[in-house]
């Protein structure tokens, strides 16, 4: 073939989407009952590790633009697992915090990275071999977004 670079088999932008996809599908099970999604999740695991964050902060900790940010702190504020104030030192900024329900999430959601692994183990995926990839997949990002910030 002429184009053989045009070929599904040939990008790996399709298995890392793919992967992607196929991860966050097999969480839904866990998320549908607690009424959150994989994103939201990402946003709690953020404010778990450090509460009261500027929402520029989340989004840039998870390569989220804030017009993908914004919208997605309002549904968690709808959903009482979140809430926003201004920041005292500068009144343009928006302070992110948990609210006592996101708070209790986290302990409603401690056991998921484990039904996680047994999923894996489920479908003969051998975690330690997949936690190999973790620092090559943490390069790709970090190279991958400083390009991006390069372009902006």
């Amino acid at each position: 073939m002429k184009y053989d670079q045009l070929k599904l088999e040939n990008q790996l932008c399709f298995r890392l989407y793919t992967a992607a996809r196929l991860i966050v599908q097999a969480y839904e099970p866990f998320f549908k009952p607690l009424g959150i999604t994989y994103t939201q999740y990402l946003v709690l695991m953020v404010l778990w590790e450090k509460d009261e964050q500027p929402i520029n902060d989340i989004g840039k900790r998870l390569l989220l633009g804030i017009n993908t940010t914004s919208p997605l702190i309002k549904r968690m504020e709808k959903l009482n697992l979140v809430a926003r104030k201004n920041s005292e030192t500068d009144k343009r900024q928006q302070i992110v915090y948990l609210t006592e329900k996101g708070r209790a999430m986290q302990k409603r959601v401690s056991g998921i990275p484990n039904c996680m692994v047994g999923n894996f183990t489920a479908c003969d995926l051998n975690p330690e071999q997949l936690a190999t990839m973790v620092p090559v997949l943490d390069e790709f990002i970090e190279k991958m977004s400083r390009r991006d910030n390069q372009e902006a």
